[in-house]
């Protein structure tokens, strides 16, 4: 595949590149690529695809939306799909052979951490979906990312921008053993591949279900469009349509701008403490040590064997386990630690917290933070980034100062926020209850703890 997928675009121009391959170019090289592509997924032990329902054409829809994204395997869904025109993160240009191959496709390339590129793809896309079929059909994965198949997450609205009809595909993976899942934890991608290639085959169903054509009012608001088309695709997989998004690699649900975490690193830090042995005597012990660590250095910073004395641990590499929540290095931020884990184990107190607290992100020491600051401390507190505080820095401001008494009223009695901090932080709401969502678990019926495609 590799220098067939080359060859297509030798000796064209770059103004050539950037309109759609036709005449010979075309018939010649994709059938041949379109043939390795299923043979590729024929020797990974997809031995036969069943395929129900009617492609659209490209007048009917220019844009194909697939879910539930299970990971990279899902590719296959290119074969019956005629190779469509898909969008890719720029990082996987580089990777041999995907890069060819990406190019050999004309996909739409985006950086993630460029708003300039995001936007040039956004312009591509509605220009591609919008030129009546002088462009090839499209596909995308709206939901963005992969999940365990038990839910569809929120569906980005990047297919949806144009205002034209897509045409829902599902897939499904039938098989005893569920071993193609690559999600937001657990398993490696090389164990999905060595797991699915140990079988002696592998079942995939693609289902085209008909054309959705938006309404005026969707066709004016993608975020309704996309909403829509989500909830069609769950009643038709017989799944429940939820509005979490994945943030920082972690599923999370948006409230009033803030992201709460289906599973906030402080959750699993108490999980795994609980599973070495400790009690919620020895926990509120240790938080009580972090607290005296914090105030007696002048820097929050600590190794994992420092971090493993404060805790007390039986077992190092629970330790280390818990670093690695919070950090991508040896070091942690105890700070971090101790605010996330005050808030979840002792929610009632949270006056009490926020008085040590709000200090720390004070650093004018004026009794007033800024938005940045506000951000900051309210990412420590639900122990994920937060990026959308605007909503709340407004609301919690008074005659442009954020005290932190104005910061505590909101957080407790505001009709959003309130609900917000005591949900996530006592598990009122069912929605932010581990034990009442399918996305809860990285499993799903037969595979163990995935890990997510970014």
């Amino acid at each position: 595949m590799w220098p067939i997928a080359s060859l297509r675009m030798v000796g064209l121009s770059e103004e050539q590149r950037s309109r759609p391959v036709t005449g010979w170019r075309r018939w010649l090289y994709h059938s041949v690529v379109r043939t390795l592509s299923r043979a590729v997924f024929f020797s990974l032990g997809f031995l036969w695809m069943k395929v129900k329902g009617r492609r659209a054409d490209l007048k009917e829809a220019p844009m194909l939306v697939v879910a539930p994204h299970s990971g990279f395997l899902d590719m296959l869904v290119l074969c019956p799909t005629e190779l469509a025109t898909v969008v890719s993160r720029s990082e996987n240009q580089s990777l041999p052979v995907i890069g060819a191959l990406l190019e050999f496709n004309q996909s739409v390339i985006v950086s993630r951490k460029d708003p300039e590129s995001r936007k040039n793809a956004v312009s591509q896309l509605v220009e591609r979906l919008t030129s009546n079929g002088y462009w090839p059909q499209m596909l995308m994965f709206p939901e963005g990312t992969t999940t365990n198949g038990q839910a569809l997450i929120k569906f980005k609205p990047g297919a949806f921008v144009a205002g034209m009809p897509v045409q829902p595909v599902l897939l499904r993976y039938p098989n005893k053993l569920d071993t193609v899942r690559w999600t937001y934890k657990g398993s490696t991608w090389l164990d999905a591949v060595w797991h699915t290639t140990s079988q002696l085959y592998t079942n995939m169903t693609v289902e085209f279900l008909p054309v959705y054509k938006p309404s005026e009012e969707e066709k004016e608001n993608p975020e309704l469009y996309a909403d829509n088309v989500q909830k069609l695709m769950a009643r038709a997989l017989g799944v429940p349509a939820t509005d979490y998004v994945m943030e920082g690699g972690i599923p999370v649900r948006k409230l009033g701008g803030l992201s709460l975490p289906l599973e906030s690193p402080a959750k699993e830090m108490l999980t795994l403490l609980h599973s070495d042995g400790l009690t919620a005597a020895q926990v509120a012990q240790a938080r009580h040590r972090m607290l005296e660590r914090c105030r007696a250095a002048s820097g929050s910073k600590v190794s994992v064997d420092e971090l493993h004395s404060i805790l007390s641990l039986s077992d190092r590499q629970t330790t280390t386990h818990v670093c690695g929540l919070f950090s991508k290095d040896d070091s942690v931020d105890l700070t971090q630690i101790y605010i996330s884990l005050s808030a979840l184990t002792d929610p009632e107190n949270l006056e009490e917290l926020l008085h040590f607290v709000f200090p720390l992100f004070d650093s004018s020491g004026e009794g007033s933070l800024s938005a940045e600051q506000l951000s900051e401390l309210m990412g420590a507190l639900l122990g994920v980034p937060q990026r959308h505080t605007a909503e709340l820095y407004e609301a919690a401001c008074t005659d442009g100062r954020l005290t932190e008494g104005n910061l505590l009223h909101v957080l407790t009695s505001h009709p959003t926020y309130g609900r917000a901090l005591s949900g996530h932080l006592l598990g009122e709401e069912a929605g932010l209850r581990l034990s009442d969502t399918p996305l809860a678990n990285g499993n799903n019926n037969n595979s163990s703890n995935n890990k997510k495609l970014d």
